[in-house]
């Protein structure tokens, strides 16, 4: 349900850069004829998928280490020049998983303090460059705290970048003003919502997308 709504984000011809989890799904909510491009920060332009397993190619991965093709008319490049597309702002949208986001599109992501992490990774780059950055996330962690947050209390990766967040419940626009509740994706309605997020919102929609 996530990764199909957040589909409907992509517009023709983007370039989108896909987070590690759940954004990798949403390549199958969008239509193959769209010209859409995805770009991998590890150094690939049209990313397709896996060739499954019987036609693997071991020297080509995502930036997450999956397996993965290349779409006619695709490109591999060296990593300078691929996070240059991303400090330039060539890229449309980056699809992100989160820990905590703010009302105000603060991103927390990478590091829960005393976890073994590898580090930071190519996500703080394109949070802080990327055209529009959508986080897609499930509404509460594993314990059933709330991941949308009055204020981040865990390690920042950018600030005031998030412009949408998706998640299996609702979808909410960030920024200046606040959280605001664009749509509602399941039937806990906007009152359930409030009991689940850790962050006043403005009620726009009620209804189910």
């Amino acid at each position: 349900m996530i990764a199909r709504r957040a589909a409907r984000e992509v517009s023709r011809g983007q370039i989108i850069n896909l987070g590690i989890g759940l954004p990798t799904l949403i390549p199958h909510y969008v239509d193959a004829a769209s010209g859409v491009w995805i770009h991998s920060e590890n150094g690939i332009l049209g990313v397709g998928p896996s060739g499954g397993d019987d036609a693997l190619d071991s020297e080509l991965i995502d930036a997450g280490g999956g397996y993965v093709s290349i779409v006619p008319g695709g490109a591999v490049v060296d990593s300078a020049v691929s996070f240059g597309m991303i400090r330039r702002g060539m890229i449309d949208i980056t699809f992100l998983g989160a820990l905590q986001v703010s009302a105000h599109g603060d991103l927390a992501n990478w590091l829960v303090p005393g976890s073994l992490v590898a580090g930071i990774g190519g996500g703080a780059e394109l949070a802080q460059s990327a055209r529009r950055v959508i986080v897609t996330m499930l509404h509460t962690d594993r314990n059933g705290r709330p991941k949308i947050v009055s204020a981040c209390t865990l390690p920042l990766t950018a600030r005031r970048r998030v412009t949408r967040i998706v998640t299996e419940h609702a979808v909410f626009a960030c920024g200046t003003e606040g959280l605001q509740l664009l749509e509602v994706l399941s039937d806990i309605g906007p009152a359930g919502l409030r009991n689940i997020t850790d962050a006043d919102f403005q009620a726009i929609a009620d209804s189910h997308a």
